[in-house]
């Protein structure tokens, strides 16, 4: 397990980080509007039991599918699809996106695995028993993350939409705006469903919103602030929280971040002030 990054990773987060620096200002000063709406209730988080966690992952994407794992990473040259034991973090398979493009989010349909690229407009389509690529896919601007409701895929771009689409021939089926007390939330990240309801981390923030995909009004914040204290002094700023995975048999809800060292399984408590061990 790779603990930390490799001098070229080291090049490729500070190309990504400084690319990313101007959007950074401008997300939590449009957030603030939303999260002071105090119509829209703000949960903290219970930690159940925390997992040991790839701090080399640059993670994307993650998703928990019979007893495992599945996480992609990002960085060019450094993009992976990962399954992985929950217990230990130990990767079981894995394997490597062309070095030219910037993976993104995973979700499941079937027995494949459905991807994202970043800003290549190319999704890919992996058996789950062996991650061969199985097809490729095309979509019109920029790729962050995924995940599917039994019926359609739902994607984000970055914007404040969330597109939703057809798993089979993926064209796109129409789209939901999303926001918090009449204004756009933008930046909608790592995407899960649960019960219902998509769950989404707000890039560069400690921010999971809950979306109702009917109107597309968020009805809480999940806050993360402080669930993992322990910052790498070498990811630039990047270590944010990024992942969300659900098991839905048992109802247990798992986060982790960018280059962070540890996996949580969560309680949402309403209320509190931070993270409660």
């Amino acid at each position: 397990m790779r603990t930390i990054l490799s001098s070229m990773g080291r090049r490729a987060l500070i190309s990504w980080a400084g690319k990313c620096l101007l959007a950074t200002g401008a997300l939590a000063l449009h957030l603030q509007a939303p999260a002071a709406d105090a119509s829209i209730p703000i949960y903290t988080v219970k930690v159940v039991k925390a997992y040991p966690h790839d701090r080399g992952a640059f993670t994307e994407g993650l998703f928990f599918k019979e007893g495992f794992l599945y996480e992609s990473t990002g960085l060019k040259g450094h993009s992976t699809i990962r399954k992985v034991k929950l217990e230990t973090g130990e990767v079981v398979m894995d394997t490597s996106l062309p070095a030219e493009v910037f993976g993104e989010g995973i979700t499941h349909w079937g027995d494949r695995i459905i991807g994202l690229t970043w800003t290549d407009q190319v999704g890919y389509v992996l058996d789950a028993s062996n991650f061969k690529l199985w097809r490729k896919f095309s979509y019109g601007g920029e790729g962050w993350g995924i995940t599917q409701n039994g019926r359609e895929l739902i994607m984000s771009d970055g914007t404040p939409e969330l597109r939703f689409i057809d798993p089979v021939s993926f064209k796109e089926t129409r789209r939901v705006r999303v926001t918090a007390g009449g204004k756009p939330v933008e930046k909608l990240n790592e995407l899960e469903w649960v019960d219902g309801e998509v769950l989404a981390n707000i890039w560069q923030t400690e921010r999971i919103a809950r979306i109702d995909p009917a109107s597309g009004k968020v009805t809480g914040w999940i806050d993360l602030t402080g669930l993992m204290p322990e910052r790498n002094p070498e990811a630039q700023g990047e270590d944010v929280a990024n992942g969300i995975a659900y098991d839905a048999k048992t109802k247990r809800l798992f986060v982790t971040g960018k280059l962070w060292p540890k996996l949580f399984e969560v309680q949402l408590v309403k209320g509190g002030a931070g993270p409660r061990r």
